[in-house]
């Protein structure tokens, strides 16, 4: 039996009537009514008939601490990320006070470490990336949890035991259970888009092949698409996430396995810098393309009409919500559709998926409240929490629509006050509930055209991303790749902005420097700097303990599971 047919999807709608995204969504008709404004407690609280209840006094409100990432997406009129309508409502319902302490989301690393360093981190973490947490296991600044969660624990030790495979992914190598986790809806998170209208316009077909993905590039950045008269147009973005997905499609992933074997990549790498190389040349891209290091030029010349192919890293609603609506209202006739990653000298794939059983936090081995912390956990885990912070107050923010789940009341008002708190969700498990689970009921064809458009193109996404027949880009989920002992991720680590470095080189030094010289220099900066150590521990995982590990097939069962295939 697989490790995903442990799991007991038949009982998902018994554990919660939910959905949020990723990432999914959630509901509950008989959960505490969050129709109160942010910062009151409701009145209506179910009152237990039990008398020794009834005269039992309720828990001292402890202090504890806990980081939330921050993206920069809170609106000022709300406050600010530790501080805002949320954070308030969580602390004025929750079981205890809760100081947020920021930490930005790709710079998490730093900032941890400088709170660790200091002995002043929060008692819980928020993080999904291993090569920050790892470190921090290593130096032993975890809290084991095993004890904890069976001596004060009732809504995630319920969930644990519903799903024993939240227990793999925060076991350590001591055998002891360190992370909390969740479940996730399986869904396509890197997407390539293209507008459909220009392809019409110039009279193209979607591209095929990554050959092809240049030369409609070429044409788009070349041919006025926009027919304003003036070359001001980029085929394709290289910047930040976008760049990232193209090194998908080249299968550019540093591991791959060849002849049942795991091991480094490096041709894969080359031809991926030689499109690169070709699209800057040619100026097909964006020349300044490395200064935009978050992706926010990218996404305004997309909204902007002046992008051709946008690869990205998609949250669906949001992206809907923002940059569609706001190209669609810029230029009524634009035409948006993703594609298939176009088949690239290593092969045809799929893109990266949301992590379905992710790691999201532990606990600081200095916390002096770990049962206040567990009741904080909790709280988070029950449906009711995860329907507020997912959609806001019923009656103000959302109501339920004909199929009985929540429904967006006004979508700019929950754009403003509700769209940016997913970081406080990262205890909900988004499970793929039929009814309400999915990410698809968030949003409203019905009554909303962009929203209309938006489900159109998700449902193509799904279509064309979600084909367990073409092999998966990754050989698992980055979050689930192993733990390399101290000493190796340390070679690890300091090798891997050199290499980098060589192969951003490769793209934009010029005619003097090939991506043949870069793939040379890089695999003796490899070399040289003990590489071939960490390559082969990888090589003997792969060989010996792969088995028990959570690969790209069990990825794939959970979603045949999910399709119900």
């Amino acid at each position: 039996m697989t490790l995903m047919k442990k799991w007991k999807l038949s009982a998902v709608c018994a554990l919660l009537v939910m959905g949020v995204l990723l990432a999914a969504c959630s509901s509950n008709s008989n959960n505490t009514p969050s129709n109160t404004e942010p910062g009151s407690t409701s009145s209506t609280q179910p009152k237990s008939t039990d008398d020794s209840q009834a005269t039992e006094k309720p828990k001292e409100k402890q202090n504890i601490s806990v980081t939330v990432y921050d993206r920069g997406n809170v609106p000022k009129t709300e406050g600010t990320v530790e501080e805002n309508r949320w954070t308030k409502w969580i602390n004025e319902n929750g079981p205890h006070n809760v100081k947020f302490v920021a930490v930005p989301r790709w710079e998490s690393r730093e900032k941890l470490n400088v709170l660790f360093a200091s002995s002043s981190a929060p008692d819980v973490i928020f993080e999904v990336a291993p090569h920050i947490k790892n470190p921090i296991y290593e130096q032993k600044q975890m809290m084991p949890i095993d004890g904890l969660i069976e001596s004060s624990s009732t809504e995630y030790k319920k969930l644990l035991e519903e799903y024993p495979v939240l227990k793999k992914v925060g076991l350590k190598a001591d055998g002891k259970l360190y992370e909390f986790a969740r479940l996730n809806e399986v869904a396509p998170i890197h997407t390539l888009l293209i507008r459909q209208d220009w392809l019409e316009k110039l009279n193209l077909k979607v591209p095929a092949t990554t050959e092809e993905l240049y030369e409609v590039a070429k044409a788009f950045a070349e041919q006025d698409p926009d027919d304003n008269g003036q070359k001001d147009t980029y085929g394709i973005a290289l910047s930040f996430q976008s760049g990232f997905v193209i090194d998908q499609i080249f299968q550019a992933t540093r591991w791959v396995v060849e002849d049942g074997k795991l091991t480094r990549n490096w041709e894969n790498f080359k031809a991926m810098s030689e499109f690169k190389k070709k699209l800057f040349e040619e100026g097909i891209v964006d020349r300044d393309y490395l200064n935009d290091n978050n992706g926010a030029k990218a996404k305004q010349d997309f909204i902007n009409g002046k992008l051709g192919i946008y690869p990205l890293q998609i949250n669906w609603i949001s992206f809907v919500n923002n940059e569609l609506a706001s190209l669609k209202k810029n230029d009524p006739n634009a035409k948006v559709v993703p594609i298939a990653y176009p088949e690239s000298p290593a092969g045809k794939f799929n893109p990266a998926f949301t992590n379905p059983v992710q790691a999201t936090a532990f606990v600081n081995a200095q916390a002096k409240h770990p049962e206040a912390v567990m009741d904080y956990i909790d709280f988070l885990v029950k449906p009711e929490t995860a329907r507020t912070l997912k959609y806001g107050n019923e009656g103000e923010h959302w109501n339920l629509n004909a199929n009985g789940c929540p429904q967006s009341a006004d979508l700019e008002k929950s754009k403003n006050e509700v769209s940016w708190s997913i970081d406080l969700q990262m205890m909900t498990s988004f499970l793929p509930d039929d009814k309400c689970g999915k990410i698809e009921v968030d949003f409203d064809p019905a009554s909303n055209p962009i929203h209309a458009e938006g489900l159109e193109m998700y449902k193509a996404a799904q279509q064309i991303y979600l084909d367990t027949s073409k092999p998966y880009v990754e050989i698992t989920h980055p979050e689930h790749m192993p733990q390399l002992p101290k000493d190796l991720d340390l070679i690890s680590s300091n090798l891997t902005k050199p290499i980098d470095d060589i192969w951003v080189k490769a793209v934009v030094g010029g005619k003097g420097y090939t991506p043949e010289q870069a793939m040379k220099d890089a695999m003796d900066t490899w070399n040289k700097g003990d590489g071939k150590k960490v390559e082969d521990w990888f090589e003997n995982w792969y060989k010996n303990d792969s088995a028990n590990a959570f690969l790209a097939k069990d990825i794939y069962d959970v979603l045949k599971q999910q399709m119900g295939k």
